[in-house]
C-alpha cells in the first residue's frame, strides 16, 4: 500500500503554493508511485521537505538572481570584490548578466552565451545548468518517451505536467529513497544540494512533513518506527 499525497496535505504545509504546483500535486500520485517515493511515509516526508525548502514553500519557480551590490560578495565571495575580480555594482539587480557570469562555462553551459540565464535554477528542486536539463530529459524518457527536451524547452521544468516528475527522477537518480530510509537529513541534503546549505530550514520542513505523513502506515519499516519519536504539531 502506497502513501497517499493529496492537495489538502500540501496546502497545510504550503498555503501560498503557486497554481501550477497545486495542479502538479493534484496529479502526482502516479509519479510518486513509479519512483517508489510513496513506498513509506519517511520517503514522502524527506522528499517533500527538500522540495518545500528548495522552492520556498511552493512559491518559487525561478531562481532569484536579483541581488544587491552588498549581497553579491557574500553569495559569491571568490567572484566579487573585495576577494574576487568582479565589481558587484556592475552585476547588481541584473539577473541575466549575473547568471551568465556565475554559471557560464560550467554545468554544461557554454561560455559567452546566454546559457547561464537560460538554464538558471527552476522548479521544485531548482534544476540548474544545461547538463542537468539534458539529464532530466534522459531520465524521464526512460519512463515516458513523450517527455519534452527540457534543454530546448526549459520552462517546461516548472509546468504542472512535468515539475513533480523531474524532481522525482532527480531524487531517484541520486538514490535518495535509501537515504530517506535512514532518516538522514544530512545525507539527503548533500545528495540534493551538493552541500549543507539551508540545513536548519530543511530540518524544520522535515519536522513539519513528518507531522503530516505520520509513521503509522504498515509499509513503514519497523526499525524506523522504533527509532523515531512522535513529531510535534507545527
Amino acid at each position: 500500500m502506497s502513501i497517499q499525497v493529496d492537495l489538502a496535505q500540501i496546502l497545510k504545509l504550503a498555503p501560498s503554493a503557486r497554481t501550477s504546483y497545486r495542479e502538479a500535486f493534484e496529479q502526482s500520485q502516479p509519479v510518486l508511485d513509479h519512483y517508489d517515493i510513496s513506498g513509506n511515509s519517511l520517503r514522502v516526508a524527506h522528499f517533500m521537505a527538500q522540495v518545500l525548502h528548495e522552492c520556498g514553500g511552493l512559491t518559487i519557480q525561478f531562481e532569484n538572481l536579483n541581488y544587491s551590490p552588498e549581497r553579491l560578495p557574500k553569495v559569491w565571495p571568490s567572484r566579487f570584490l573585495p576577494n574576487g575580480p568582479l565589481d558587484p555594482q556592475e552585476y547588481a539587480h541584473n539577473p541575466e548578466k549575473l547568471a551568465n557570469s556565475v554559471y557560464g562555462d560550467r554545468m554544461g553551459n557554454q561560455k559567452d552565451t546566454n546559457d547561464g540565464f537560460n538554464y538558471r535554477g527552476r522548479g521544485l528542486l531548482q534544476l540548474t545548468g544545461k547538463e542537468s536539463y539534458v539529464k532530466a530529459t534522459q531520465l524521464l524518457r526512460q519512463w515516458q518517451a513523450d517527455a519534452p527536451d527540457f534543454s530546448a524547452l526549459p520552462d517546461e521544468v516548472i509546468s504542472a505536467q512535468w515539475c513533480v516528475a523531474i524532481a522525482a527522477a532527480e531524487w531517484d537518480a541520486k538514490n535518495c529513497n535509501g537515504l530517506a530510509d535512514e532518516d538522514s537529513i544530512r545525507k539527503v541534503t548533500l545528495a540534493i544540494n551538493g552541500g549543507l546549505i539551508g540545513l536548519a530550514e530543511r530540518q524544520e520542513w522535515l519536522r513539519r512533513t513528518k507531522n503530516i505523513w505520520s509513521f503509522t502506515n504498515a509499509s513503514q519499516p519497523t526499525r524506523v518506527l522504533a527509532a523515531t519519536p512522535a513529531a510535534a504539531s507545527p
